[in-house]
């Protein structure tokens, strides 16, 4: 191999790792984007003041026998 050609593969080798880094760089962006949805929604969440009511059941009504007994 001469010297160029051993530039030549070195700068193929730096343009994939470059092309690799310009990637893992797009996706650290996008999950950090994704955190900062997830801090506002946690923020939103953190000011709703939501109460839990169980649901009332509907009063026990008894039958009357024909004698008025229950």
């Amino acid at each position: 191999m001469t010297a160029g050609d051993a530039y030549r593969a070195k700068a193929v080798e730096l343009t994939a790792q470059a092309r690799d880094e310009l990637k893992r760089a797009q996706e650290l962006e996008v999950l950090a984007s994704s955190y900062l949805r997830l801090a506002d929604l946690a923020d939103r969440n953190a000011r709703t003041n939501l109460i839990f009511e169980p649901p009332i059941s509907p009063p026990v009504v008894q039958q009357q026998t024909e004698d008025g007994l229950t």
